[in-house]
């Protein structure tokens, strides 16, 4: 099992230049777990999609379905004090730390492309691109 942020999820199911990364990532791990943030935060990219005209609404609730069924019970609830804590000591975002604070707990790293993030927490980071 690993954590994965939203960005690593969204690079699974819209076509881009991470997609084959995240395609070995789920090969490799094929259990992934997330905050419950993540669901969010993938609507959003959704419907970004969605207002761009990239996607039509039934391909966009299609992936979402999809990327739920992935992720199942691996979903889980962050401790707030954890979040706040590792967003005072970091500077990053408390959505961010959410993806930080479940890694930390389950003992597992955090697979994601963001630079800031694995500067701050660079022992509980991993790059996508580093799989």
């Amino acid at each position: 099992m690993i954590v994965v942020d939203t960005n690593v999820i969204a690079y699974l199911y819209l076509p881009g230049e991470h997609t084959a990364a995240a395609e070995a990532l789920l090969r490799k791990h094929g259990v992934w777990a997330a905050p419950a943030l993540w669901r969010s935060e993938l609507r959003n990219i959704l419907a970004l999609y969605l207002r761009k005209r990239l996607m039509t609404l039934d391909s966009a609730y299609r992936i979402q379905r999809e990327a739920e069924g992935l992720i199942g019970d691996a979903e889980h609830q962050v401790d707030s004090l954890d979040v706040l804590r590792l967003a005072t000591d970091s500077g990053c975002s408390a959505y961010d730390c959410e993806f930080v604070a479940l890694a930390q707990h389950l003992g597992v790293r955090l697979v994601t492309a963001d630079a800031k993030l694995r500067k701050a927490f660079p022992n509980d980071t991993q790059s996508l691109s580093g799989i």
